[in-house]
């Protein structure tokens, strides 16, 4: 017995461009439109929206009409005693109380949503490539300035050797000297893990089922500064986020439903006509069929479509005071990583570096000790290494001030 092979894997469209897209060293902004054609995720999201604006179709249609065709006691041979009898009848239910407009707002309603969320799920996912790209410039300066401090500590290695050959330092300095090296050498190591975990999770995002080698961007981690106040990006983001909208539109599903209920409570009569011949006799007939509702006038429903509608406004006030909080929060992140990130661009790091330049003159002058300027290395390595850091989480918090207030801080 032939067993049945797997289909295969369904491929975004665009997929087939990516290669060509990443000939070149590619911008966020190109980044983000290729992903967004790419990304399985949101395309996945995007044909959803078409199946669920599909059923607009559905909830338009009209109620299709009966027809019914018998005969009845047909013997043979037919005489005046025992004719021929036929019937046809033909019977349509018509709905009440408006049902079908109000089905249509339904739909309309649930497709709103949907493509609301679907702005929603792309915002996120923009977050994640943005914060990904960051991270992935951030990796490309840390391997420059980790491979900047290797070589230029080889040299201060390769002097010092000197100085153990011709007898001006013993071997214990001089080890103590290359065991420095470790330091620059995992520095570097983590560096070029650093870079290619950033560009597979950066190429993930993209859509690339199988990241590349030869993937590359180019970018800044100097942020522009803002110049819209609090209150400005308050409302902003009250005014765009796609997450606020979509429970503003969950409200009007639920009040479509709440409509609706009502409607469904209302009897549908059922119009018929018949047509009868026996023999040579045609009849006709025509009767309506009213169903009594004494007993269900969808009084479940109407009643949990009342309650879901009273909690999905709790839920858009619940929403309305989450941006608020998550704007604040994300200003505060923002004024914080600001001020950090300047105090070393204006002070720490050209003090560590001055007194790393001073330490090691006067040390090979004789006028500093060796574990002076070992400790002047060390400190110049790590306030280099957390300026960039702070410029990193700079520009991830104005990225995160962009997400939250649904705004193009960062272009």
């Amino acid at each position: 017995m032939a067993q049945t092979q797997p289909a295969a894997l369904a491929q975004p469209p665009g997929v087939a461009s990516v290669a060509s897209a990443m000939a070149t060293p590619l911008t966020l902004a190109e980044v983000l439109d290729l992903a967004h054609r790419t990304n399985p995720t949101l395309v996945s999201a995007a044909r959803h929206l078409d199946a669920v604006r599909a059923e607009e179709i559905t909830a338009g249609l009209r109620q299709n009409p009966n027809l019914g065709i018998s005969s009845q006691l047909v013997t043979e041979p037919a005489d005046a005693n025992n004719p021929y009898f036929y019937s046809a009848g033909l019977s349509r239910l018509f709905e009440r109380g408006n049902k079908r407009d109000i089905r249509l707002d339904s739909a309309r309603s649930t497709t709103q949503l949907t493509s609301l969320e679907n702005d929603d799920a792309r915002r996120q996912t923009d977050l994640a490539i943005r914060q990904a790209f960051s991270r992935m410039l951030f990796a490309e300066e840390q391997l420059g300035i980790s491979r900047d401090n290797l070589e230029g500590y080889r040299k201060t290695v390769d002097l010092m050797k000197v100085r153990l050959d011709a007898g001006d330092m013993d071997q214990t300095d001089f080890d103590r000297v290359e065991l420095q090296l470790a330091g620059f050498e995992s520095d570097m190591d983590n560096a070029e893990l650093a870079l290619r975990q950033g560009s597979i999770a950066l190429q993930t995002l993209i859509g690339i089922a199988t990241p590349t080698d030869n993937f590359a961007i180019r970018g800044t981690l100097d942020p522009p500064q803002v110049v819209q106040t609090v209150d400005q990006l308050r409302s902003a983001a009250l005014a765009s986020r796609p997450d606020l909208k979509a429970a503003q539109a969950q409200v009007d599903v639920n009040q479509a439903a709440v409509r609706l209920a009502i409607a469904n409570g209302t009897a549908d009569p059922t119009l018929e006509g018949d047509y009868e011949r026996s023999g040579d006799v045609n009849s006709f007939g025509a009767s309506i069929n009213i169903p009594l509702r004494l007993f269900d006038r969808n009084q479940g429903e109407k009643q949990r479509s009342s309650y879901e509608l009273e909690s999905s406004r709790l839920a858009l006030t619940a929403a309305q005071n989450q941006v608020i909080s998550d704007v604040d929060s994300a200003w505060a992140g923002y004024t914080t990583a600001q001020a950090q990130s300047e105090r070393y661009r204006t002070k720490y790091l050209a003090e560590a570096a001055h007194v790393r330049d001073n330490l090691e003159f006067s040390y090979r002058n004789g006028n500093a000790t060796l574990l002076d300027y070992l400790s002047a290395l060390s400190d110049y390595r790590q306030v280099n290494l957390a300026s960039l850091n702070a410029r990193l989480n700079l520009l991830l918090a104005l990225e995160q001030l962009s997400y939250v207030t649904n705004t193009e801080i960062i272009p």
